[in-house]
């Protein structure tokens, strides 16, 4: 349930906040609000947390301020975003002759721990500039409303909205190198290749001739831009199509293993497992 406790002032800050406590059920299995709500700063003010289980969002509506987080000492002004682990020590402060205004985010869940390191690991930020706010804004507009409405199923809503803002938080962070139009074209190129080809034999080193670009480059830039390796991408595909051949097919699990371009059916019975969890015959019986 949410406590709305309206417009609170004190002597530093005049805030718009709802405190909430999720149902067990959404603590278990979902992501879930913890706080959500907005401020203005009266005076220079500063708030510090750390071993938390929290994430914190944040935007700077109006003002300027600082955050100090995992010993980065980050300025902030209009348009500035903060995503933080809160199990981590940080602490922000207005600045003493902008005031700042803030809208912010409390929440947690399970796997959250997971996807920030994912996020930080594909290229997010502690701290990025938004020059469009307006989705932002709008999903937290709606995680507040959601926070004091009396929906049945309001835990559920609220796992939806923030599944929305991580989404866009990854969105808006895993940059690349590939911002000109023809290296993400050529990239492209390359993805397909192997979408095309994965029954046959597909190094590195080939693809780095074929397509005329450095291996190591392209190991980067590929794992920036999909989260995995080019040869965990190759095999993703080869399990992919293996499955559609195990429910659709009565071929051997030795040819399917051939079709998919693994020729020996002990190391495609060990690589399925490792991806599915199962092997090639207990998916085929299962499914």
């Amino acid at each position: 349930m949410g406590e709305e406790l309206g417009y609170f002032t004190d002597m530093a800050v005049r805030s718009d906040r709802v405190i909430y406590t999720p149902s067990e059920f959404a603590k278990e299995n979902l992501f879930f609000l913890q706080e959500v709500g907005n401020l203005k700063a009266l005076k220079p003010h500063s708030s510090s947390r750390e071993n938390l289980e929290s994430y914190l969002f944040f935007i700077v509506r109006e003002g300027m301020g600082t955050v100090e987080y995992n010993g980065e000492i980050y300025k902030l002004s209009k348009g500035d975003c903060v995503f933080l682990d809160c199990s981590v020590k940080y602490e922000h402060k207005s600045s003493k002759d902008r005031l700042w205004s803030l809208q912010w985010v409390h929440f947690y869940g399970k796997s959250m721990n997971g996807i920030y390191r994912k996020y930080i690991e594909r290229g997010g930020k502690p701290v990025f500039h938004l020059d469009l706010e307006e989705k932002y804004i709008n999903s937290l507009n709606i995680i507040y409303a959601l926070a004091e409405s009396s929906d049945h199923i309001r835990d559920m809503r609220l796992n939806e909205q923030l599944c929305s803002l991580i989404t866009l938080l990854m969105e808006q962070t895993w940059k690349t190198e590939l911002n000109g139009g023809s290296k993400q074209a050529g990239l492209n190129d390359i993805k397909e290749y192997i979408e095309a080809n994965y029954n046959k034999k597909i190094t590195l080193d080939d693809l780095a001739e074929k397509f005329y670009i450095n291996k190591f480059y392209l190991s980067k830039i590929f794992r920036e831009c999909y989260g995995m390796t080019v040869n965990n991408y190759l095999m993703y595909i080869r399990i992919t199509k293996a499955k559609q051949l195990l429910r659709f097919t009565d071929l051997s699990i030795e040819t399917i293993g051939i079709q998919c371009g693994i020729e020996d059916v002990n190391y495609f019975s060990r690589v399925f497992k490792k991806i599915e969890g199962i092997t090639p015959r207990k998916y085929r019986l299962l499914w």
